[in-house]
């Protein structure tokens, strides 16, 4: 969705924000050394293999050179083509390890320690996925406690291309111990977590996502059916629109700025108070520095005001609150650092110490990189205001404002939602490496709007079959492919709505289930009104690991809340079957009460309707409807009162017994 950003700190900014320099690279003038052997950067130390399939290695290595690989005592020899590509196919193994794998070639051997095999899963999407445990509820206390070298995860670097690539641009395996569990999928760790506990095998994650991401950027052109010359005008048009914002940058500021003059030496000189900015132009707080006439900007911005403090003030309590900056900051207080936080949709408050500040004139600066959509001093979260002693300053107005860097990268949120970029880049580059199966947690960027979110019925079936294909070819198997549905988002409804966009998206999702090896998580009931990231992952990683363990691993287990069988109307009434409801629906409200039902007559006018269970069943009527035809469940972008479980604790799953427009 429009705001929506990265989860993990692109190069940029975790670069420029902590004012880390570049990696070593080779001389000017000079190339770097091409190693004779090559892995692709699947394969590193750590690494987990798929058991019970077999197990392809490849890389690059000199035109022609013979390469062998061994791993448990079995070799396999093959020679590099032409181009210098080669790839090994090794017999499938049971699960086990640690183990080592020996590539050699000529002089040259690599041998990669620590290897596992046991079962592979893909956890793909946007922001949801994205989200790292350490920000989760509760997660910093379970990346603390992680100590499981059996669970892995392997991040796959953001990246896009307009053409399929052969090798992902890096990404190490690492275990999930308290060092670096806080960055793994947050829905992934959980996920994988619970398997681990319920089958005792080795699990790895192969983490690509991008917060931001619509679906279509994941289908290759062949999975959307995107003709030769289609992919080309896709390409030109983005090219365009990346040359116009460019011009319109250099009209405003000339020649785009790649240093950052705020910091020299590793020294804030812009946060002095003494600075004179009076040639900086003004911004309004809060607010997008897109918005106020720098459309399209990525890189470093600062900005400069000022506040007064009386005599005696000085000494009291202080809080600086800065709402939401997008995406990270550093802050001072008459030079003096105060806070600094990475990630866009993290509220800032930053207590300012009392030999920080005088009375008089007071200056505050704020450095601000932006990795991609909207930049500056958002505020979505709540006002920008100085706290001082319990009463609250406003710091809204006109900021003084000036631009360090501008990235001259493409825009990260918008690239990501072009046809193919991050398929090509991102997934294009692992098919072939066997999986257990994909996880995928995406829509929120395909919600936008009803006929957007009826589109994604076909979307979702294109990816799953495309992927399948792609991935194991025409005679492969249907490889599990589970999903998380939407969970409810945005202000609450107070009346049932005719049409609700993530509503028909999650419809669009479930229909999905018609494909063979499918399944999906419900998270109705897990979301924040206000919050497009609800923090409540184990939830959903748990639910995901009961679908895992139903579809793909076969076990009798109830994965699945109640889902809409069938419905009839006697005397007014509505009573509605279900699927999962052994032994009974429970309602999980303090007073017993089943909300989130509406039902509408002929008219087609929805209302909210009166609700009781009856053993594996639910009576539905509303006395403004007599004669009612249709019934909904949770039928809205963020429906309230829902309390409708079966005996597992599984929520049930929203549904429309109309097919109306």
């Amino acid at each position: 969705m429009n705001g929506e950003r990265t989860w993990t700190a692109l190069a940029l900014a975790g670069a420029l924000i902590f004012g880390a320099g570049p990696a070593s690279r080779p001389l000017a003038g000079q190339a770097p050394a091409a190693p004779a052997l090559r892995l692709s950067p699947l394969f590193t130390d750590g690494v987990v293999l798929q058991r019970d399939a077999a197990l392809p290695v490849w890389g690059s290595a000199t035109p022609g050179a013979a390469v062998t690989v061994t791993f448990r005592g079995t070799s396999r020899a093959v020679r590099a083509d032409a181009s210098g590509a080669w790839r090994a196919l090794l017999p499938p193994q049971p699960a086990g390890g640690p183990y080592e794998l020996t590539i050699s070639a000529a002089d040259s051997t690599v041998t990669l320690r620590d290897v596992l095999v046991g079962d592979v899963w893909v956890a793909s999407g946007q922001s949801n996925m994205e989200f790292p445990l350490a920000q989760a509820r509760n997660g910093r206390e379970a990346a603390a406690a992680a100590h499981d070298s059996l669970l892995r995860q392997f991040f796959v670097p953001h990246a896009w291309s307009p053409a399929p690539k052969s090798e992902l641009e890096g990404g190490p395996w690492r275990p999930a111990d308290a060092r670096h569990a806080g960055d793994f999928t947050a829905v992934g760790y959980f996920f994988a977590r619970d398997l681990r506990r319920a089958l005792g095998v080795p699990i790895g994650i192969i983490h690509t996502s991008w917060g931001g991401a619509n679906v279509e950027s994941w289908l290759g052109a062949a999975g959307q059916g995107l003709s030769r010359s289609a992919v080309d005008s896709i390409v030109a048009a983005d090219r365009s629109y990346t040359a116009r914002i460019r011009d319109t940058l250099r009209a405003r500021l000339g020649a785009l700025p790649t240093v950052d003059s705020g910091l020299v030496a590793g020294r804030a000189v812009w946060a002095d108070p003494a600075l004179d900015d009076a040639s900086w132009a003004t911004l309004p707080v809060p607010g997008s520095w897109e918005t106020a006439g720098y459309p399209g900007m990525d890189g470093v911005a600062w900005y400069r005001a000022t506040f007064e403090l009386a005599p005696g003030e000085a000494g009291r309590p202080l809080r600086l609150v800065l709402g939401t900056i997008d995406d990270d900051d550093v802050t001072w207080v008459n030079g003096v650092e105060v806070g600094r936080t990475t990630g866009y949709d993290v509220p800032r408050g930053y207590a300012i110490p009392a030999a920080a500040v005088h009375a008089g004139r007071n200056v505050l600066a704020v450095r601000v990189v932006d990795g991609g959509g909207e930049g500056g001093i958002i505020g979505r979260r709540g006002p920008v205001y100085l706290d001082v002693g319990g009463e609250r300053r406003a710091l809204a107005g006109p900021w003084r404002f000036r631009v360090a860097v501008v990235e001259t990268k493409p825009d990260g949120q918008r690239i990501n939602k072009i046809p193919t970029y991050l398929y090509n880049a991102m997934l294009h580059p692992i098919l072939g490496y066997p999986i257990k199966g994909v996880i995928w947690y995406q829509g929120e960027s395909n919600a936008n709007n009803d006929e957007q979110a009826a589109a994604y019925r076909r979307l979702m079936a294109d990816l799953v079959t495309s992927w399948r294909k792609e991935w194991t070819g025409d005679g492969g198997r249907p490889f599990p492919f589970l999903w998380v549905q939407l969970p409810n988002y945005g202000p609450v409804d107070t009346v049932p709505p005719a049409h609700a966009g993530w509503a028909t998206l999650r419809e669009s999702q479930a229909a999905a289930l018609a494909l063979p090896n499918t399944g999906q998580a419900i998270a109705i009931d897990v979301g924040e009104a206000g919050n497009l990231h609800p923090t409540d992952k184990e939830t959903v990683g748990r639910r995901l690991a009961l679908v895992a363990r139903k579809v793909a691993y076969g076990e009798d287990v109830e994965a699945s809340g109640p889902t809409y069988r069938r419905f009839a109307v006697h005397d007014g009434r509505v009573t509605i079957e279900f699927d999962h409801a052994a032994g009974g629906l429970v309602s999980k409200a303090p007073d017993g009460k089943i909300g989130g039902f509406a039902v509408a007559g002929a008219d087609r006018r929805w209302v909210r309707a009166d609700a009781r269970i009856d053993g594996d069943r639910v009576v539905v009527w509303s006395d403004r409807v007599p004669r009612p035809v249709a019934v909904r469940y949770a039928w809205s972008n963020s429906p309230a009162g829902l309390s409708l479980y079966n005996r597992a604790d599984l929520p049930a799953a929203p549904f429309r017994t109309d097919d109306w427009p």
